[in-house]
């Protein structure tokens, strides 16, 4: 089942799943409680937008109960299957959305991502997680973690596919306290970045040889794309101690 959504706009023909702690007018949000369940009348500021974008629902995605959890396994509904094996965890919170996309099942995802709950279970599928600056995304129809840092996030296999997703969800919306009136516009991205890595000395990866080398590769393929590389000093953070870097 699929719901209305405007035949034109700049994501249409595109279908995408929705995390069921985010409001879809019609349908139950449940935030993998039962006994919490409720009938929304009207959709999520951001399922709204996307649908006056084109984009169609296709349907709610499971999650750690409350969007408390963050290997997806705390729902009495199941465990999503990890895309690559289903003996390993999906990742958290919103797991239903990054099985989802990465199974393609639909073209990208809407889930929520207050501490790693987003970006996790993006990692554990080998997707992006995108989790947007605070207020560019409405959180008015999500059912809250932590109302001030609750953030919708966006899965989707590529960067610009994302972007293109977030270009359409972010707005103002009154109606949200935290809300921020920020315009975006492609050149709000810029062309190039500077990624940073540990300095060699602070490398640990306990024997494991194969993290060692993905690593490696990793690092090889961003300074391919001609990408700056800085070293991080990572004691500091480990300690917490910022003023230190």
């Amino acid at each position: 089942m699929t719901w209305p959504s405007h035949p034109s706009g700049a994501l249409r023909g595109q279908t995408f799943a929705v995390k069921d702690n985010i409001d879809v007018a019609g349908v139950p949000t449940t935030a993998a409680c039962p006994a919490f369940a409720y009938l929304p009348q009207r959709s999520a500021s951001v399922v709204q937008r996307l649908q006056d974008a084109g984009a169609r629902v296709a349907g709610k995605t499971n999650l750690d109960q409350f969007a408390c959890g963050l290997n997806g396994t705390r729902s009495p509904y199941g465990t999503p299957p990890n895309s690559f094996d289903a003996l390993l965890v999906p990742g958290g919170s919103s797991s239903g959305s990054a099985v989802a996309v990465a199974r393609g099942e639909v073209d990208f995802a809407l889930g929520t991502d207050t501490a790693g709950s987003g970006r996790v279970p993006a990692a554990m599928n080998n997707l992006v997680g995108l989790k947007p600056t605070r207020g560019l995304i409405s959180n008015r129809g999500v059912v809250p973690a932590c109302r001030s840092i609750d953030c919708v996030s966006i899965f989707h296999t590529t960067v610009a596919g994302a972007i293109d997703v977030l270009m359409q969800a972010a707005g103002h919306d009154p109606q949200d306290p935290y809300s921020r009136p920020v315009r975006l516009d492609p050149a709000f991205f810029p062309a190039s970045f500077t990624f940073g890595i540990p300095r060699p000395e602070d490398l640990e990866f306990y024997g494991d040889e194969l993290s060692r080398e993905a690593f490696a590769q990793a690092c090889r393929r961003l300074r391919a794309l001609g990408r700056a590389a800085d070293r991080v000093r990572l004691p500091p953070f480990r300690h917490g101690r910022l003023d230190a870097l």
